[in-house]
């Protein structure tokens, strides 16, 4: 007999063996009369999402592929990790992370193959629903490994993407397809999941509505902001979903997928099972904070997401970022100054209230720290050597390598646990923010507004208006903004910034700034935008074309 783990571990596909799979037994004679066997195969096609330790896998590596590469975030020191090429841009063909991440896409992806081929739709609507989750599971894995492979879809169809094997044959080998074909692809994958799934199993689990809000990101990415407004009004609209809270919202991080009305799919990870023993050093949240003395906490918010939260002193969005503060002999807090230089260096400084003024000490000199109302909110600055110099009136913080501990909690601490996470594919509050991009490329402003202010309304910082626009910014800069600080560090900012054609301007500090080739501001049309293909892959496959 064929067994189904066999079909999975083809040389195209990876070089190395799995450890654990929950369907080593099925053969492949099961699949095609047991549907209980073929949902056991779906539910080991989810375990290469998440890893086979939960923090191996597929989903673990997307996030550092594209989360690192944005502007929200900052790594102060240097590291061995792999995951450092993809923060500062160094692309690394030979990268063990980037590898990963394919071989375990076309594991998943030959999975979902395989019990495709095994079940006939419309027998029931048991198997119907499992083949729907297995289209879905195709489908975004292509989605997303074209994402970081294969360039922006409005920078050209023609352009190469990744391979699309969509048999379990272990002899088709393809090579890579078109941006454009890649697309095609994935809308027929959603379609099918989205008309064949008909129950909803919580956000462990792919669902229709799931489809239809990866068809809304999808179709935004292409511009058929027709589509992508369609689909997300069918979430918003005839999906069991809700926006959680501002209350629950400010502690979305520690709801489980299934205690969060908001979440549409997630790649569920559980404490006892993903994240035993210690291996919460481990996790995506292990290297944004350092709780309870667990975890590295080297990648803190960045000063330009600091300053776009900073806006609004409470907006909610400011509650998974977590200030590491110093204090006295008394364990007060201790108030200091700090703004960031031009060469892009944090500088603080302690002031001293002598009850009639606040003053602080800078290179021998005494300033007195001035103010005033700046939009209904108070920007304090002083005049030094140089001139006018806006700061920050907080406290002094604990600081590595010169940089301040602005931990990131949204990846830690879900059922209260210290590093647990379960990274958010769709949520409903994407939905409103496609919306609002589509109908801002649209020309209409104030839906793009609406859609936007409900987020704001959430978040208890004012709504915008078609007349207090701040000056210069245009509703879509306005949107892609509010992009930028709802869905921060949950993997969106890279492809946002460059999907629209955009630069990323990551002029503040952080070790990507100390190579010898730094990348201070990357254009969309720059090459570095988009990973290399692992080299391993093409010594296993040398048909394979490298990307520029």
């Amino acid at each position: 007999m064929t067994y189904l783990f066999l079909l999975v571990t083809t040389v195209i596909l990876t070089s190395c063996e799995l450890d654990r799979s929950p369907y080593t037994e099925i053969s492949a004679d099961d699949l095609f009369n047991d549907p209980g066997a073929a949902q056991t195969a779906t539910l080991g096609n989810y375990l290469f999402l998440k890893g086979d330790k939960g923090y191996d896998g597929w989903i673990d590596d997307l996030h550092r592929m594209s989360e690192y590469s944005g502007d929200n975030v900052m790594i102060s020191g240097g590291t061995t990790d792999a995951l450092y090429f993809f923060y500062n841009y160094q692309r690394n063909p030979n990268n063990s992370r980037a590898n990963r991440f394919w071989s375990n896409s076309y594991k998943a992806v030959v999975g979902a193959n395989r019990v495709i081929e095994s079940l006939t739709e419309g027998i029931s609507p048991e198997e119907d629903q499992v083949i729907g989750e297995n289209y879905y599971i195709r489908a975004l894995v292509y989605f997303q490994m074209g994402n970081i492979f294969g360039r922006p879809y409005n920078q050209g169809q023609s352009n190469l993407s990744i391979p699309l094997k969509l048999t379990s044959d272990i002899n088709e080998i393809p090579d890579r397809n078109t941006v454009g074909e890649v697309y095609d692809q994935v809308i027929a994958d959603l379609l099918k999941a989205e008309a064949l799934m008909n129950e909803n199993k919580g956000a462990s689990f792919a669902s229709k509505e799931a489809a239809q809000a990866l068809l809304s990101r999808v179709y935004l990415y292409m511009e058929d902001n027709i589509k992508a407004i369609e689909y997300a009004d069918k979430v918003i609209n005839e999906g069991p979903y809700t926006l959680l809270s501002p209350d629950r919202f400010s502690v979305m991080n520690t709801l489980h997928p299934l205690d969060n009305e908001e979440a549409i799919f997630s790649v569920t990870l559980t404490k006892d099972i993903d994240i035993p023993g210690t291996e919460d050093w481990y996790t995506i949240g292990s290297f944004y904070a350092q709780i309870d003395g667990v975890g590295w906490g080297e990648m803190y918010a960045s000063q330009t997401y600091l300053e776009l939260l900073g806006q609004n002193d409470d907006d909610l969005r400011g509650s998974f970022i977590e200030p590491q503060y110093l204090t006295d002999e008394n364990g007060d807090r201790i108030p200091a100054i700090y703004w960031v230089e031009d060469n892009a260096t944090y500088q603080f400084r302690r002031t001293t209230d002598n009850g009639t003024s606040i003053t602080f000490e800078d290179n021998g000199n005494t300033y007195t720290l001035l103010s005033e109302d700046v939009n209904g909110r108070t920007q304090y600055y002083f005049n030094g050597s140089n001139g006018r110099q806006d700061v920050v009136f907080d406290y002094d913080m604990d600081k590595r390598n010169g940089y301040p501990k602005f931990f990131i909690l949204k990846a830690s601490q879900q059922e209260n646990d210290l590093h647990l996470w379960s990274p958010t594919v769709s949520r409903l509050a994407e939905m409103y923010l496609n919306r609002a991009e589509a109908y801002a490329k649209q020309g209409n402003d104030q839906a793009a507004l609406d859609n936007i202010n409900v987020l704001r309304v959430r978040a208890r910082v004012p709504e915008y208006t078609l007349t207090n626009l701040p000056e210069g910014k245009t509703v879509l800069d306005l949107v892609i903004e509010e992009r930028r600080l709802e869905l921060a560090f949950e993997g969106h900012r890279k492809f946002d910034v460059y999907r629209n054609g955009l630069t990323m301007d990551r002029r503040y500090p952080g070790t990507h700034l100390n190579n010898s080739n730094p990348f201070p501001e990357i254009m969309a049309t720059d090459n570095v935008i988009i990973e290399l293909i692992p080299e391993q892959q093409i010594l296993l496959q040398p048909s394979l074309e490298q990307n520029p």
